[in-house]
């Protein structure tokens, strides 16, 4: 009987298998696209700079102490200090001009160059950032592209949220999908489940080696689909290589964890409900 089961169910779980895949892999590929999104969006964040102006009564022990003492702030990502003479020389090299032969003193001032972690460049958290940076007594100003941020944060939300939707609507039609497949899979074994239970098989006994295959299925699908957004990736990096500076690895990971344990899932279940309602079926039904 075990045998007949294997003869019967390997065309079907195969072509099962490869719709599976396909559908895990457009669901791996859409995820892929939310975290190239993410990972775009804290990347513009965290090249924004914001500009501390700082005053010239601050001297050079003043000065170390700052940057030791902003640079260890846990919403820093990195601390550049600029002097007054370093800002002339690069206005200069721009501009082509010299201060000093047209104003006989240099009018800019020193600066501290921030560039924050991504998840606290929006505006309720620079606010409270701007207001502590401010407090020490040799910072005169502070300058940031505001506009910049609220369009970042605006678009990268309507995308997320436009995302998100169509991923909810993907995924139910997915299931539906992989669902409706290993159902007419499990169709082709309906008279050997019945026989099963003529000859006095229990449930749990007939439908044990269905959801353990359906598990494997599940596996088996979520690996290939893995690989397939491997290859994907790995073309796309090599035809625009910018997108490697993009791949996080441990994010992509939990992608292709999630895609296994979908399949499991999906398959699991499919196969279990329909084991289960052939057992429930008359034989005059599955005719």
């Amino acid at each position: 009987m075990a045998g007949n089961s294997s003869n019967i169910s390997k065309p079907s779980y195969f072509y099962s298998i490869v719709s599976i895949t396909l559908v895990l892999f457009i669901i791996g590929l859409l995820g892929i696209t939310l975290i190239q999104i993410r990972l775009l969006s804290a990347h513009f964040k965290e090249n924004i700079e914001i500009t501390l102006i700082v005053s010239d009564k601050a001297a050079q022990t003043d000065i170390d102490k700052m940057t030791a003492a902003i640079g260890s702030k846990n919403y820093v990502k990195s601390i550049d200090f600029v002097s007054k003479e370093e800002a002339a020389e690069v206005f200069q090299k721009k501009n082509n001009e010299n201060f000093e032969d047209i104003l006989g003193y240099n009018p800019l001032f020193s600066s501290f160059n921030l560039k924050l972690h991504a998840n606290y460049t929006n505006t309720d958290s620079l606010d409270f950032i701007i207001t502590e940076l401010e407090s020490n007594k040799f910072i005169t100003e502070s300058f940031y592209q505001a506009s910049l941020i609220d369009v970042i944060n605006e678009n990268s939300n309507k995308i997320g949220l436009i995302l998100g939707i169509l991923s909810l609507i993907f995924f139910v039609v997915a299931f539906t999908l992989i669902d409706n497949t290993i159902k007419l899979a499990m169709y082709s074994n309906r008279f050997l489940i019945k026989s099963m239970q003529l000859v006095g098989a229990t449930r749990s006994f007939i439908t044990k080696p269905f959801t353990q295959q359906a598990v494997y299925n599940g596996i088996i699908s979520g690996m290939l689909a893995s690989v397939l957004l491997v290859l994907l990736l790995l073309f796309a990096q090599q035809n625009v290589p910018e997108l490697s500076a993009l791949f996080d690895i441990f994010t992509f990971l939990m992608l292709c964890i999630a895609l296994i344990i979908t399949g499991i899932i999906i398959s699991w279940w499919s196969t279990k409900s329909s084991v289960t309602k052939y057992l429930q079926m008359h034989l005059d039904e599955l005719y």
